[in-house]
């Protein structure tokens, strides 16, 4: 059993992280410098490149824009909680855990988790039923970010509040009509931020297990924000707060790399 993983980006990402890689998938014809940049750290790697037809890549990935590469891949295991927790020990800083409540679009997902890597969230909660799980189109949105994150799907959120509350942990929930503006919140201690779904935003049982309720003030006519865009905003003011602290690991402080820019190179997100 495998799964598919496509696009420059998450190909790029699997290839460098711990996930087992079976095989590289690629369309024959010109190769741009993106990717070749996949090709040189698939050999780096050891991984078996194999050109095919353009409409293989399109079957396998029912249509989507696959950028040229789809990548044969070991299943995703999910984390456990604790395994999420233990994240935020091993490098010596307060938790940050990101608890999504029935997101069911993918694209909103593969955002937050792309947004929850950036700022260094130590991991990522998603409910069993009633909202997306990781897919292929999860990868390609969070640009292979989920490579990095580990997301722990539950089958209680509820429950999984009142164990985070346990641990020590202050659960944020979002919410458009509390009255605690986002930034007038202490969020520089251990976090659990809940966000809600699309359509209804926080549940009412997970809303009533948040410890707080924050909102993102709104100026204009719409009456609220896009699930990521509000998740997004919310961790840069936890990680704002926190001194925009970075990692111990090299490389961090010798700037700030730029979206699209890979080692020396770029990736176009565009065919």
């Amino acid at each position: 059993m495998a799964d598919y993983v496509w696009g420059r980006y998450p190909v790029l990402e699997a290839l460098r992280s711990r996930r087992r890689v079976h095989r590289i998938m690629i369309a024959q014809g010109p190769r741009d410098a993106g990717l070749t940049q996949v090709l040189d750290q698939a050999r780096r790697v050891g991984v078996v490149v194999e050109p095919v037809a353009r409409r293989r890549l399109d079957d396998i990935s029912k249509g989507a824009n696959h950028q040229g590469v789809v990548a044969l891949v070991a299943p995703r295991q999910y984390a456990e909680l604790d395994d999420i927790l233990a994240r935020a020990k091993e490098r010596g800083e307060e938790p940050l855990v990101v608890v999504l409540d029935a997101i069911q679009d993918v694209q909103n997902l593969g955002s937050l988790i792309r947004t929850a890597e950036a700022v260094g969230a130590h991991g990522v909660v998603i409910p069993e039923h009633r909202a997306a799980g990781l897919t292929p189109a999860v990868d390609k949105t969070s640009a292979g970010a989920v490579e990095f994150v580990p997301v722990a799907r539950v089958t209680n959120i509820t429950r999984t509040l009142d164990d985070l509350k346990k641990r020590g942990l202050w659960c944020i929930g979002l919410e458009g009509g509390a009255k605690t503006r986002f930034d007038q919140a202490n969020l520089k201690g251990p976090i659990a931020l809940v966000v809600g779904g699309e359509a209804k935003g926080i549940s009412r049982l997970a809303r009533e297990h948040c410890d707080l309720l924050v909102n993102l003030p709104m100026r204009g006519h719409v009456g609220s924000l896009n699930a990521a865009v509000a998740g997004s905003i919310a961790l840069y003011e936890i990680w704002r707060q926190r001194g925009w602290v970075m990692p111990a690991e090299a490389g961090v402080e010798g700037g700030e790399m730029e979206i699209g820019e890979i080692e020396g190179g770029e990736i176009e997100e565009g065919e």
